[in-house]
């Protein structure tokens, strides 16, 4: 049975309850078959760390218990879930702010404002009305849920940590419990992630920061 602090892969169809609307998944195949499909989305199984937050809470608690290659529906309610809608994440900002950034704010636009994404919701007066909260506050959602298998591979936990803080794959390997990762980030950065990286994949006492290995392209003779 899975608890805490195991490392899972699992698919998913998340819907908002009511309208049964798709607003997150990892299977291509349905994606296209309802016309949400998105070019730039990842849709492959996903590696989390039960009990790390990697999920909505409601998620996260409902997986301790479970068994590894089952099915599961759940519901969960707007605290379980994504939280209520806070007035105080609503903000009215000058036009002013999304001039300079060489952007036409309109309706429903996405923006990231000082490192904080929003959605727009009028425009008017030379005031842009901005809702900070999640897109799904306030919300019930319903899950379909497959968890795929355990991960015992402290590589791939690593990976999975890094792809899921900073979005992206970087290289790494795992020798006698240090982590050499590829990658070059500020000291102080490379710190901080290596107590998360300590802090979750307990087999791993120190992680190497490196910068990625350049490929040389090798020139056929003629």
């Amino acid at each position: 049975m899975i608890k805490k602090g195991d490392f899972i892969e699992i698919d998913f169809i998340g819907k908002i309850k009511d309208s049964g609307a798709i607003f997150d998944l990892t299977k291509k195949d349905v994606a296209e078959k309802e016309k949400v499909a998105n070019k730039s989305a990842d849709y492959t199984p996903r590696i989390i760390c039960v009990g790390n937050g990697d999920v909505v809470k409601g998620l996260d608690d409902f997986f301790v218990g479970k068994a590894v290659g089952k099915s599961y529906e759940i519901d969960l309610n707007v605290g379980e879930a994504f939280g209520r809608k806070d007035v105080k994440l609503i903000k009215m900002l000058p036009l002013s702010t999304f001039k300079k950034q060489d952007m036409k704010p309109f309706p429903g636009l996405q923006v990231n404002i000082d490192g904080t994404f929003g959605i727009i919701r009028t425009v008017s007066g030379g005031r842009v009305l901005v809702d900070f909260n999640h897109p799904i506050a306030g919300k019930e959602i319903h899950y379909d849920l497959d968890i795929r298998k355990e991960i015992k591979d402290d590589t791939v936990k690593v990976k999975s940590i890094l792809k899921g803080l900073l979005s992206r794959d970087f290289e790494c390997s795992v020798t006698d419990g240090v982590a050499n990762v590829e990658m070059d980030m500020p000291e102080q950065f490379q710190k901080v992630l290596e107590e998360k990286i300590c802090g979750l994949v307990k087999d791993i006492k120190k992680v190497n920061f490196g910068k990625p290995s350049e490929k040389k392209e090798v020139k056929k003779k003629k």
